[in-house]
């Protein structure tokens, strides 16, 4: 039986490529998304949309239906572009799992039960100490690593359940994670489920972060082709053409998909259990610190 909350949330979006995108600011945001890890029953499971995602989501029609059913964040300058393109203003902000996600747990002032996913088992490891040494309020809880077979899942699952998770982070990389929080995860696992990507690498030092000013002209993408071109030239020197490309596309309407609704209301609706429950990683302190307007 569903057991539908007696309040809901609210919050605008709009289509980039035919896929619903959620606007909002950081403050928004957060708080947005702690209210629905707060919901007294059902699941909701975020993804972020980047330039390279939307690439493959127009390509892979069984991510884009999953995506259709996650809250979607804005990821990056090719996003925003996008917007500017299609709708004639920018997103409110660049809400990038990579800042967003350490934010979100500092700005969770009550206890969390943060599992983790993905990754070896070396960057696992070190990315949760990162965590506790960043949010030392919450407990964080390895699972797994994300390279586990079909036929370790149902015990990785088990692990999931004994650990009465609030939060599960799946750092597998896209379009797997997004698919398999989908249809893998349930609404018993955890009240909120996050796809991260390579958030892991990045908070273990596995992979350096872009310098802050790289950063603020939103060229970390470029930072990364150079520390990295044998893995990620395809994506980029390919990929960033090819998004161009449907950007025009879409445009001149010879691409096309319904609009969606520019304000939606987010109510999950299947029950769970929920438990109760100050450092920053080189994040901006306002990114952090509670809004004080609720």
């Amino acid at each position: 039986m569903n057991i539908v909350p007696a309040f809901t949330l609210i919050a605008p979006r709009r289509a980039i490529l035919g896929l619903p995108v959620f606007d909002l600011p950081w403050d928004g945001a957060l708080s947005f998304v702690n209210e629905l890890a707060s919901l007294p029953d059902g699941q909701t499971q975020i993804a972020f949309l980047n330039a390279n995602n939307a690439n493959i989501m127009l390509a892979d029609a069984e991510y884009r239906e999953v995506l259709d059913r996650q809250v979607v964040l804005p990821d990056g300058f090719g996003i925003d572009l996008a917007s500017g393109v299609l709708h004639g203003r920018t997103f409110t902000a660049n809400l990038n799992g990579t800042d967003f996600v350490p934010a979100l747990l500092t700005y969770m002032e009550s206890r969390k039960r943060v599992g983790l996913i993905g990754g070896r088992k070396a960057v696992l490891a070190a990315a949760t100490e990162q965590f506790r040494k960043h949010a030392p309020w919450h407990d964080f809880i390895e699972i797994s690593d994300g390279f586990f077979s079909e036929g370790e899942t149902a015990d990785v699952l088990d692990r999931i359940e004994k650990a009465d998770l609030d939060i599960l982070l799946v750092g597998m990389g896209t379009p797997l994670q997004e698919k398999w929080m989908a249809h893998t995860i349930r609404p018993e696992h955890a009240r909120l489920v996050i796809g991260v990507g390579a958030l892991f690498d990045f908070i273990s030092g596995t992979v350096p972060r872009a310098p802050n000013w790289v950063r603020r002209f939103r060229c970390e993408w470029l930072y990364r082709l150079t520390r990295e071109p044998d893995r990620l030239w395809r994506r980029y020197l390919i990929g960033i053409p090819v998004f161009l490309t449907y950007i025009v596309l879409f445009r001149l309407g010879l691409r096309k998909a319904a609009d969606p609704a520019p304000v939606v209301t987010v109510a999950p609706s299947r029950p769970t259990a929920v438990n109760d429950g100050r450092r920053s990683l080189n994040l901006p302190r306002q990114k952090l610190r509670r809004s004080s307007v609720r």
